[in-house]
Parts: C-alpha cells; structure tokens; sequence
C-alpha cells in the first residue's frame, strides 16, 4: 500500500511576485516568512546569483492544502493550460443559490484582475461553473 504524499502545484509565470499576490488573496493564502537575515523576499532574490531562479510561493495558513509556488521563466504562456485549479466556492450550493455565489466571487476575482470567460449554467445534469484566467492568462475554473 503506498503512502499519501504532500505535493505542491507550480505555475511557470513571468511575474511571481505579483502572480503569488493574486492567489494568495484568491485561495485564502499567505506568503510564506522571509528567510532569516532579510527584510523582504526582494531583498533575498537580489542576494541570488542571477542564474538562480526566482519564485514565490503560498501556503495554506491552515497546513491542510498544498503550497503553490510561482517560478520565473523566460518563455510565456502561448496555449491553454493542460492542468488547471478549481476553486470550489459553491460546494454544497444547487441552482441560483451556487449560480449567485460564483459570480460574486468571479466579480470579486475581477477586481483583482482576473478575466471571466465562460458561465456555464446548470443543464440538469452538471452544475453551474465559471472559467475565468488569472492575471498571466492561466485558465481555472470557480465550481
């Protein structure tokens, strides 16, 4: 029988910083402390030799969900993402109850600069979602 693992989720971005920023406030999350002997994270990346990569990441402050972590690459995002997160805002919501709280929080999402895309309504079969992208143009899903 294996054993469960921890595993993190890692986005290629070419702002980590600001990309960290966005789903530490989408995801209820938080960057984690500053490695001793530095004030900030910026400070810490330009200790770095340039060769190093630069990241950030976030961490669930309950320890229950997986960290996420952002690294810098030079390429950028040129086709839809293969994997992509689910925020799950309307667990346990049926019809227009899980339709209002999707858009509330894709309208709260939107002020932070994420895009809507698509509204999929209820069909009887499946329930309502929305597919928005981030700030970097990486699609999730509100479900």
């Amino acid at each position: 029988m294996s054993t469960i693992k921890q595993f993190q989720v890692t986005f290629d971005c070419a702002e980590p910083a600001r990309l960290a920023a966005f789903w530490c406030e989408v995801l209820g999350y938080v960057v984690p402390t500053v490695p001793e002997g530095y004030t900030t994270w910026e400070e810490y990346h330009h200790s770095l030799p340039p060769e190093d990569e630069i990241y950030f990441a976030c961490t669930d402050p309950s320890g229950v969900g997986p960290r996420v972590l952002f690294q810098r690459v030079p390429e950028g995002k040129v086709v839809k993402n293969r994997v992509h997160l689910d925020v799950r805002v309307g667990t346990g919501l049926v019809g227009d109850e899980r339709l209002a709280t999707l858009e509330a929080e894709c309208a709260r999402l939107m002020a932070l600069g994420a895009k809507h895309v698509l509204t999929q309504r209820a069909d009887g079969v499946n329930e309502s979602c929305i597919t928005m992208q981030d700030i970097e143009g990486n699609e999730f899903c509100l479900a």
